[in-house]
């Protein structure tokens, strides 16, 4: 590991009273554009190798493999090509990617105009979430910038014959438009619901083209590996983690803020070093990566932050925006399972039983309980319905209510003895259920403490 600098926010300056926004002059005195003029002097298959041999990994959430997806984009070009910048930062507990936004925003059209070069792009859309009304403006006002320096328009990307044009959209504030059939749904005037796939969005995107999809983070850190090579990307986190990351630390810490070092530190280190230690209490638990990861319970802050060791080691559903929540031992952990399900339920868009099904029952038993009335069959049917719900069940179209399984898997597991004081143990039914040792089998697997 050699985290040595800044890589993502070196713009960006560690004291919040003096940051500062950085638009197109200051960020071509700093290096910026660099990448693209080097670009404009590989082939896109170049750019492609490049960006796969350094090993990124997208930063949205599910950690698949940039230069791979882009990949899959044909290179037999018979009409148009998209590229869909999913800026619709809606995971609860993420906000790293509105950081860039806010200061940095040319460094996300730079991995634009790169990723455009590398899959034959003709236009470029970035679906921002509508409440980030600071955030629009800025970039609307990059992107204007963009097209007045010879970036975008019909001009060529700097006189060349790649030629890219680029729109900002605002989303209407919907969590499911964060998953990237349901953002391409909506980014086409329609009802955002995820769409059934195959096709993938790199055969049939937006408006039935192929379409490249990347979030935030994961554009920005295109310039810097075509910049300075796969290999100087490498020295950074892990074998099959490598690169830096931004983490946003937030709930009972005293520093709460986004902090960039490389994936692979703990989470110990997180909370101490990068965000100044606990406050008000020992630690009970960590929400690691968005409410949708689950989370990690007070014996675990030996964790590895990179998108391997929190799923393997810490049974969560994996790193994803790495927006920690972190949680003293005065958290009452019902109330906050409560909140994350009260959260899905809302969100969800109907279109799968199990989803808006599941995660209004969830929230039934968890009001229930929350009001003195829990009985041990309420911990089972918990249990029960997690197992029951997402896409690795196979029984939904996006994976939506597998976030809603994870938090209630991970809370209930981890935080067992808290629920079963408020869920009293009551005569045995004529089935023999007994308190959490009923199991379902399923594609996911069988509950386990």
């Amino acid at each position: 590991m050699a985290f040595n600098e800044p890589v993502l926010t070196k713009r960006i300056d560690a004291d919040p009273g003096k940051r500062k926004l950085h638009f197109y002059d200051d960020y071509v005195a700093t290096g910026g554009y660099k990448s693209l003029r080097a670009a404009l002097d590989m082939t896109a298959a170049d750019i492609i190798k490049t960006v796969t041999d350094s090993g990124l990994r997208g930063r949205g959430g599910a950690g698949f493999s940039a230069g791979q997806k882009r990949s899959f984009i044909p290179r037999e070009k018979k009409g148009l090509h998209y590229l869909a910048v999913n800026a619709d930062e809606s995971e609860p507990g993420t906000f790293k990617d509105r950081y860039l936004m806010d200061y940095d925003p040319h460094s996300l059209l730079e991995g634009v105009a790169i990723t455009a070069l590398a899959t034959q792009v003709d236009v470029a859309y970035i679906f921002i979430r509508g409440e980030f009304h600071h955030e629009i403006k800025v970039t609307e006002q990059a992107v204007k910038e963009a097209y007045q320096k010879g970036i975008f328009g019909q001009g060529g990307i700097f006189g060349s014959k790649h030629k890219l044009e680029c729109y900002v959209h605002m989303g209407a504030g919907a969590y499911i438009c964060g998953e990237e059939t349901g953002l391409l749904e909506a980014l086409e005037g329609k009802r955002g619901w995820p769409r059934n796939k195959p096709p993938f969005p790199a055969i049939a995107g937006a408006f039935g083209r192929p379409t490249v999809i990347n979030n935030v983070e994961t554009l920005c850190c295109v310039p810097p590996i075509i910049e300075r090579g796969p290999a100087w990307f490498k020295t950074m986190g892990t074998p099959s983690s490598p690169g830096p990351k931004l983490f946003g630390m937030s709930g009972h810490v005293n520093k709460p803020g986004v902090y960039e070092d490389e994936l692979g530190i703990t989470l110990d280190y997180a909370i101490n070093k990068l965000s100044g230690g606990m406050k008000g209490g020992k630690h009970k638990g960590t929400i690691c990566g968005g409410i949708s990861m689950g989370v990690l319970g007070p014996e675990q802050l030996d964790i590895k932050l990179d998108f391997d060791d929190v799923r393997f080691r810490g049974g969560c559903l994996g790193l994803g925006t790495a927006g920690m929540i972190v949680m003293n031992e005065h958290t009452d952990m019902i109330r906050a399972l409560r909140n994350c399900v009260r959260f899905y339920a809302h969100e969800s868009c109907g279109q799968c039983t199990p989803c808006r099904e599941g995660s209004a029952w969830m929230k039934k038993i968890l009001d229930r309980i929350l009001a003195g009335e829990g009985r041990a069959r309420d911990l089972d049917m918990l249990l029960e319905l997690e197992k029951s719900q997402g896409i690795m069940p196979g029984t939904t179209i996006c994976g939506l209510a597998d976030g809603t399984a994870w938090a209630t898997r991970t809370f209930v597991n981890k935080y067992y003895e808290e629920f079963a004081a408020k869920c009293p143990e009551e005569r045995p039914t004529q089935m023999g259920i007994k308190r959490g040792i009923r199991n379902v089998t399923t594609p996911m697997g069988s509950n386990t403490r």
